[in-house]
């Protein structure tokens, strides 16, 4: 495709080229692409410094899956323990994540929760109460107090409509239904985003030095997920192309509950909020099975007996916790090996039974959602009888490798937030930490790209229009592809039962080798994918344009999990079963290697933690 008008033959500029070549074009400081709780956070932000802000979302507004988040954001506001503080909150974290979370990232975090939560409430949002109108907090697994704030089992709803009320409120742009396929680049530095409308299929750029991708994550890889079509890696495939680095891509959080009937629902999560209000876990014999998967780790804060864990239900004495509450990693390995030592369900999940344990008025009253969700979905009355659930992939806590202040990774106006960035949560991410997550990063990211911004003055990245035009190349490749015989939803079907067979909760070298050649027959049949009919309105051209994501961010997981000789939190090893001291003190970091058509993979050491914050560990 050439820079030179079709007609003088002279060199054009950015405006010709979009006009002659009928390119939409718009010019921003700071543009966000996804519209989540990072996205919304960060635009809103990044506004209130001065910059002017775009919105780019692939769905609707509204629409986006932080709006699935049920349970609630943690904080440590102290409104049900006082004795919760961000110190506690921090060490949390970090045990969650087998302490290979960035510890800047989970400090951060901890520190500055809280505030955002009551930067919520003052802009609308509307929490449940304490008994003294306070903010109510509920448990979850591997919160040592009950800090998630919560709406009902409807927070994540809540939160967007907060968010997306504001940043409407505001004024800021919002583009919708458009996905973004390339990152601009001038030199080193960004200098926009190029994507194409999904109604009419017509290309669009946006100009900005900042972009910040809080594009969620990369669920769609995998064939049981709770995650939403949109869940296709963009953000993390961007970020590669671009030249920015990937870390701790090994660790994927199976959430333990997710619908395992009926099949046109599988894999829709269950909240944690079921266990965290009374539910427990239990197999085909009736057993209450999670007591014997209690890690010797956590016995000290465990109850060790079932009549212990009704009476720490009751009064809560000397902070015992029940098993079902442990951190998501655990449980869920725990449910995988009772589905294959044949005490699984019907349907080849186990039980989660609220119905034994609270009556029905106070589970209406406190999991509407659950309630109707199976009630509708399902015919299950949750308050008379268990529901049937399993590990789904839910969370990838690797990503984008940022800056902990800031957010920017390593290529100069590219920031990350939310799921798609990394470091924060280690290798297994606490339920309710990803809330507090978009909220205080998206924050800090939208400060710190509008300043950026600012600083620039005149001299910003130049667009090049013949990189404009490259990028209509492979977005146009499944219609001018001659002699292809690949259908994308087939492609994505293989690819999907190769990552559940090969690369799911349990993990081992000849499968994960094995993942790989797969992975690369992948690349072969996408490179004969073709598409019939016109750009508008056209799914199956725009599943092929991902399935370009789908595949770099698959390599990436598979080979980070076959790097990594242990088992750590979202990452077990079948032939590694135990974590290991070497390996828990280097990130595996990946990078898109010389050819553009796969990942390199390298070894760095975790940041060092100040020794004021290593005594948070020396008690338990």
């Amino acid at each position: 495709m050439s820079d030179r008008h079709p007609m003088t033959g002279n060199r054009m500029s950015a405006d010709e080229a979009a006009g002659v070549h009928g390119f939409e074009r718009h010019t921003h400081d700071v543009v966000v692409i996804g519209a989540g709780g990072a996205g919304l956070r960060a635009a809103i932000a990044a506004h209130e410094a001065g910059a002017k802000t775009a919105i780019v979302c692939k769905s609707l507004l509204g629409k986006a899956h932080t709006v699935m988040a049920e349970g609630g954001i943690a904080a440590a506001m102290g409104n049900r323990w006082p004795e919760d503080n961000w110190e506690v909150h921090f060490r949390d974290t970090m045990r969650g994540g087998k302490m290979l979370n960035n510890w800047r990232m989970a400090q951060l975090h901890a520190q500055e929760a809280p505030e955002r939560v009551q930067e919520l409430e003052d802009w609308g949002a509307l929490f449940d109460r304490t008994e003294d109108g306070l903010i109510s907090q509920r448990d979850f697994g591997g919160h040592r107090y009950a800090r998630l704030a919560h709406v009902g089992d409807r927070t994540g709803l809540e939160m967007i409509r907060t968010l997306q009320q504001r940043a409407v409120a505001l004024g800021i742009d919002v583009f919708m239904e458009c996905t973004i396929t390339e990152l601009l680049k001038d030199g080193d530095k960004i200098s926009g985003a190029f994507g194409y409308w999904r109604e009419t299929g017509r290309f669009v750029t946006f100009e900005a030095p900042s972009v910040i991708l809080a594009t969620g994550g990369i669920g769609k890889s995998f064939k049981v997920t709770s995650n939403s079509w949109e869940y296709t890696g963009d953000g993390h495939a961007l970020a590669l192309r671009a030249g920015a680095s990937l870390i701790n891509m090994e660790f994927v959080q199976f959430h333990p509950t997710g619908m395992v009937w009926p099949p046109s629902v599988k894999g829709l999560l269950v909240t944690e909020s079921v266990r965290g209000d009374g539910g427990i876990l239990r197999n085909s014999e009736g057993k209450r099975f999670m007591f014997d998967y209690i890690p010797e780790f956590f016995k000290k804060e465990t109850a060790d007996t079932e009549e212990e864990a009704d009476r720490w239900y009751d009064d809560k004495k000397n902070n015992r916790r029940p098993p079902e509450l442990l951190p998501r990693d655990e449980v869920a390995r725990a449910i995988n090996s009772e589905i294959k030592a044949g005490r699984g369900s019907p349907h080849g999940g186990i039980f989660l039974d609220i119905a034994s344990r609270r009556d029905p008025e106070y589970i209406r009253k406190r999991l509407p959602s659950m309630y109707h969700q199976f009630k509708e979905l399902a015919d299950v009355d949750i308050t008379a009888e268990p529901m049937e659930i399993g590990p789904t992939c839910h969370y990838v806590m690797g990503g984008v490798e940022v800056d902990p202040d800031t957010e920017e990774s390593s290529v100069t106006g590219l920031y990350a937030v939310g799921e798609c960035s990394g470091g924060m949560h280690g290798s297994n991410r606490l339920g309710g930490n990803s809330l507090s997550d978009l909220l205080v990063f998206g924050r800090r990211a939208g400060e710190a790209a509008a300043a950026y911004a600012s600083g620039l003055g005149e001299e910003r990245p130049y667009v090049d229009p013949q990189v404009v035009l490259a990028a209509q190349d492979p977005a146009l490749a499944a219609f001018e592809r001659e002699g292809g015989t690949e259908n994308p939803y087939t492609v994505q079907q293989d690819l999907q039962q190769t990552m559940n067979d090969l690369v799911g909760i349990i993990r081992k070298a000849e499968e994960l080798s094995a993942s790989l050649e797969e992975i690369e027959k992948f690349k072969q049949r996408a490179d004969q994918v073709v598409v019939e009919g016109h750009r508008q309105f056209n799914p199956g051209w725009h599943l092929s344009i991902d399935l370009r994501n789908m595949l770099l961010v698959s390599e990436c997981i598979a080979k980070a999990a076959l790097a990594r000789e242990e088992s750590r939190g979202g990452h077990t090893r079948d032939d590694f079963p135990k974590p290991s001291e070497e390996w828990g003190a280097k990130n595996l970091v990946l990078r898109l290697n010389a050819a553009g058509t796969g990942v390199d993979l390298s070894e760095q050491p975790l940041p060092v933690m100040p020794d004021e914050l290593k005594t948070f560990f020396e008690e338990r």
